[in-house]
């Protein structure tokens, strides 16, 4: 359960859910929002990925992810974006925030710069030569290959077609 209703929490070793759907395919700019709370765990968790599926149906190199790592009771943003021409890391290990907490995180590619926020405020923003990503699936709790498992919880998440600015979100905490 969360401030704002139900949630769905993850063990840390064995859960995920899997979806036929890859919400950003062929979106040139976007926002990729999330309500999460992190609970300690392993000290990598790849917890929300977007995958590009190729035409045989196999994974392709192609994918768009959250991450976190944690240490000591807190836990810092790992935004990723990888594609044809592209391969970007936003993470600053010197922005951690305490598990055990509710956050709202996005990911906003406008065009040019790609960015990553915690609560609405910058955590890192790199250029990015980004080109769309093909249809694909998603997973929630590990990574779409069934690594790097996540401990915590998800409330909700939001994609826009649109970068938009932090006073745009469309999640909130409130």
């Amino acid at each position: 359960m969360s401030p704002w209703g139900r949630a769905v929490q993850f063990n840390g070793r064995d859960d995920a859910v899997f979806l036929d759907v890859h919400p950003l395919a062929g979106t040139t700019t976007f926002t990729f929002e999330a309500l999460f709370r992190p609970d300690g765990g392993a000290f990598e968790q790849r917890w929300f990925h977007l995958q590009e599926i190729g035409p045989e149906g196999l994974a392709t190199d192609t994918r768009i992810l959250f991450e976190i790592r944690t240490r000591d009771g807190e836990w810092w943003l790992d935004a990723f974006a990888k594609g044809q021409g592209y391969n970007h890391t936003l993470i600053d290990p010197e922005k951690r925030f305490p598990v055990g907490r509710w956050f709202h995180v996005a990911q906003t590619f406008d065009g040019r710069m790609y960015r990553s926020f915690v609560d609405g405020v910058l955590q890192a923003e790199a250029p990015l030569t980004y080109r769309p990503q093909g249809a694909g699936r998603c997973s929630i709790g590990c990574r779409y290959n069934r690594v790097s498992p996540f401990k915590g919880s998800v409330r909700a998440a939001a994609f826009s077609r649109l970068a938009l600015a932090p006073d745009k979100f469309v999640l909130s905490k409130t």
